[in-house]
C-alpha cells in the first residue's frame, strides 16, 4: 500500500466490519497532532512541517506525559516545533491514572478544537487514550508508526500500539511488517498506508547538525558506547536491574560508557548499585542534537529504545538492543540491531572493538527523509474531501 490519498466520499469510519459516520459538525476543522513524550515529538515535527507548507489548518496538544524540561521544552526548540495550542499538563502516574487523565482532559480539547482528524504518534499512554477520547467523539483517528508489534502483550506499549491501531481509521506504517501485522489483525488494506519513518526524516533533517565537539565536551575517550534504559522490564524488577547494572559495569572495562536517563529510571538504576565513574558516565537526558552527535561517533549503542533501534540502523552504528523481542524487526534484517540478553552483551562490545563487524549496506525501504511529506499529503487530501462534501 502506498500513499495514495483515502477515498472520503462516503465520510466512514471503519472499526472492524462495524461502520461509524463521522461527526458533520467536525468535518472541515484543523488538524489536530497529540504528542506527550519525548519519541513523540521527534515522529511529528516532519508531519507538522510538511502540512505547515500545504497551508493546512492545525494545531499542537501536549499532554505532559514528559513534562521535564530536558525531556520536552529542549525538544521543540531543536526541532523547530511550535509552541503547543493546548498543554494538559498530566505529568506522572500509574498507567491507568495517566491513561484516564489525558482522557478526561483531551475531551475538553476536542470539544473546543473541534478536529477534522486527531493525529496521534508511537505507543506511549497518550497516544492511546487520545485515539479512545477521539473514536468515542467520531472524530477520525490517524496513526502515525501503525502496524508494529512486538508480540509480547507483557510491554504497556503493546497494548497501547495494537488499541490504538484497532480504533484508527487512517494507519500510516513505517515498515513493509506493519503491513502483514495489521493483514492479520483483519484491518481492512483501505485505511492502511506505507509512508516509511518519520523519525528518520527527523535524522536525516539535522544531519548537518551534528555537533563534532559533543564527545570531548562530555569527557569520553573514544571508542566509547552509548547506554539507554527505561523500560519497566529492565527497571522496575530488582534483580533485572541489579544484572542490567553488573551489565553496565563491566561494559565500562571494554570502553568508556555514557548513560543519559530519564529521571525514574535514573532513581532504580541508581538504587541497584549504578555510579558514574571516569569511564562510566551517567547523565540527566540529553536534548536530541547533542544525544544524536553522541550516537554518531559512538562505537557502540546498548539499548532497550525502539527508536534508538531505527536510528541506528541509518547511522550504521552497531545497536545491542538488551530486551528477548522487538517491534521493529527490520532493524534485525536491515540494520545494525542484535537482540541480547545482559550476560552476552560484554562479548558482543569486545568483538564490535576488535573490528569484527560488517554494517549492513541498504537502509529499510522508504527510510529516505520523505515520510512527513507522504503522511501531509493523504491527511490533507483527507480534510479537502472532508470540507468539498460540508
Amino acid at each position: 500500500m502506498t500513499g495514495e490519498a483515502i477515498d472520503d466520499r462516503a465520510l466512514k469510519l471503519t472499526l472492524g466490519s462495524k461502520e461509524f459516520p463521522a461527526a458533520a459538525s467536525d468535518l472541515g476543522g484543523p488538524i489536530v497532532h497529540v504528542v506527550g513524550a519525548r519519541p513523540n515529538f521527534m515522529k511529528a515535527a516532519p508531519v507538522i512541517a510538511a502540512l505547515r507548507d500545504l497551508g493546512q489548518e492545525q494545531r499542537l496538544v501536549h499532554t505532559g506525559q514528559h513534562y521535564d524540561a530536558s525531556l520536552s521544552d529542549v525538544f521543540f526548540g531543536e526541532l523547530g516545533l511550535p509552541e503547543p495550542d493546548v498543554k494538559l499538563g498530566i505529568g506522572s502516574g500509574s498507567h491507568a491514572s495517566q491513561t484516564a487523565a489525558v482522557m478526561v482532559a483531551f475531551e475538553k480539547a476536542v470539544e473546543e478544537l473541534h478536529p477534522s482528524t486527531v493525529v496521534v504518534y508511537g505507543d506511549v499512554n497518550s497516544t492511546l487514550a487520545a485515539a479512545l477520547v477521539a473514536r468515542k467523539m467520531d472524530v477520525p483517528v490517524a496513526h502515525v508508526e501503525a502496524g508494529l508489534r512486538s508480540f509480547d502483550d507483557s510491554m504497556p506499549e503493546e497494548v497501547n500500539r495494537r488499541l490504538t491501531d484497532h480504533l484508527s481509521s487512517v494507519l500510516f506504517v513505517t515498515a513493509p511488517e506493519g503491513l502483514r501485522n495489521l493483514d492479520a489483525e483483519g484491518i481492512d488494506r483501505d485505511r492502511v498506508h506505507f509512508v516509511g519513518n518519520p523519525m528518520i526524516d527527523t535524522l536525516l533533517e539535522n544531519i548537518g547538525r551534528i555537533d563534532p565537539h559533543a564527545v570531548e565536551r562530555r569527557g569520553l575517550r573514544r571508542p566509547y558506547a552509548v547506554a539507554t534504559f527505561h523500560r519497566p522490564g529492565n527497571v522496575d524488577d530488582p534483580t533485572v536491574r541489579a544484572t542490567v547494572v553488573q551489565m553496565l559495569t563491566d561494559l565500562a572495562e571494554v570502553l568508556d560508557v555514557i548513560i543519559p536517563l530519564h529521571p525514574r529510571g535514573r532513581s532504580a538504576l541508581v538504587a541497584a548499585g549504578l555510579r558514574s565513574s571516569v569511564e562510566l558516565h551517567v547523565t540527566d537526558p540529553l536534548g536530541y542534537l547533542e544525544f544524536i552527535s553522541l550516537v554518531a561517533s559512538a562505537a557502540l549503542v546498548v539499548t532497550d529504545s525502539g527508536g534508538l533501534q531505527e536510528e541506528t540502523t541509518v547511522l550504521g552504528i552497531p545497536c545491542l538492543t538488551v530486551r528477548p523481542n522487538t517491534e521493529r524487526p527490520v532493524t534485525l534484517t536491515h540494520g545494525t540491531n542484535r537482540l541480547l540478553h545482559p550476560a552476552d552483551v560484554g562479548a558482543a562490545a569486545r568483538e564490535i572493538v576488535a573490528g569484527r563487524w560488517v554494517a549492513p549496506t541498504e537502509r529499510p525501504p522508504l527510510w529516505d527523509g520523505h515520510a512527513g511529506v507522504r503522511i501531509a499529503g493523504i491527511l490533507a487530501a483527507r480534510t479537502a474531501g472532508q470540507r468539498s462534501v460540508q
